[in-house]
């Protein structure tokens, strides 16, 4: 694994990549920090952070693009596949090596509550636990976008895929205002999302049989809850879908509470998305 992160790490940093995204994500915390902390005198850095989530759009997937599909377009996932280190250490080699590099941009950003309380006064454990939630933040979008990279060979397919991803998942508080809050509409919402699950479980791992008994056994569930107690489901799936905005578990920590929950959810969308690109890679050794 260290020698695929090691490869990864430099090769990002052997092309313009690298330092692209660091320095975009920089020039926009500064901007941001001068108008913010410096010109309305805010004390702490985290309204900062919560105001230029927007640009996780734009740079994450040219971030996360080339990981997977450029190996697959100049068939050197071949040599990969074929070695002795096993799947999930090539893929955590490739995300830890994309971590570091928006890593970096945190450790950077370090300095700013610094130079704060050295002209003032700067609120030192709310910034810098903002800063945790927005690398956590990060984190779970570049899972996202190696998820998709792994789904193509095409790395413009992989950024565009990677962009309209994150966008929806940042519109999710928009679209669940536009949801019916009904028993019966978030009871066929529920529905239909575990039959989309259970479809891309079948396209990632080629096997219907544990794809298809996850949907039945999803849809059972649901409509057992539905039947026995229907009041579960008011409002349920709009609420479900509100809390599918990444940015929005950033609230609480620019508001100065340390929010539990949303670092127990930046973890899970990371673990979910690493299992799933681990098995779309897997499912590409096996059909060779």
């Amino acid at each position: 694994m260290f020698a695929i992160y090691k490869r990864e790490l430099q090769s990002y940093f052997n092309s313009v990549i690298g330092y692209l995204v660091m320095a975009a994500m920089l020039l926009f915390i500064g901007i941001y920090y001068i108008f913010i902390n410096l010109t309305y005198g805010y004390a702490s850095f985290a309204p900062t952070l919560g105001s230029v989530n927007f640009i996780f759009i734009i740079v994450i997937p040219i971030l996360t693009m080339r990981s997977m599909s450029e190996e697959r377009k100049n068939k050197t996932d071949q040599l990969l596949l074929t070695s002795p280190v096993s799947v999930s250490s090539i893929v955590a080699g490739k995300y830890l090596s994309m971590v570091s590099v928006f890593g970096l941009v945190c450790v950077i950003s370090c300095i700013f509550p610094l130079l704060l309380k050295n002209m003032g006064s700067s609120k030192m454990l709310v910034s810098y636990s903002m800063l945790l939630a927005f690398f956590l933040f990060g984190c779970a979008a570049i899972a996202i976008g190696l998820f998709i990279s792994a789904l193509t060979e095409n790395q413009i397919l992989a950024c565009v895929g990677t962009v309209a991803v994150l966008l929806i998942l940042e519109l999710m508080q928009s679209i669940s205002t536009l949801i019916p809050d009904t028993a019966v509409g978030s009871f066929v919402g529920l529905i239909f999302i575990v039959l989309i699950a259970a479809y891309i479980v079948m396209c990632i791992t080629n096997n219907w049989i544990i794809a298809g008994t996850g949907g039945l056994i999803g849809c059972a569930v649901l409509t057992i809850l539905f039947l026995v107690k229907q009041s579960l489901f008011e409002g349920l799936l709009p609420g479900f879908l509100n809390s599918l905005c990444l940015s929005s578990h950033l609230d609480n920590f620019v508001s100065e509470i340390f929010d539990i929950p949303a670092i127990i959810f930046y973890l899970s969308i990371i673990a979910v998305f690493l299992f799933l690109t681990i098995q779309a890679v897997e499912k590409r050794r096996w059909s060779r």
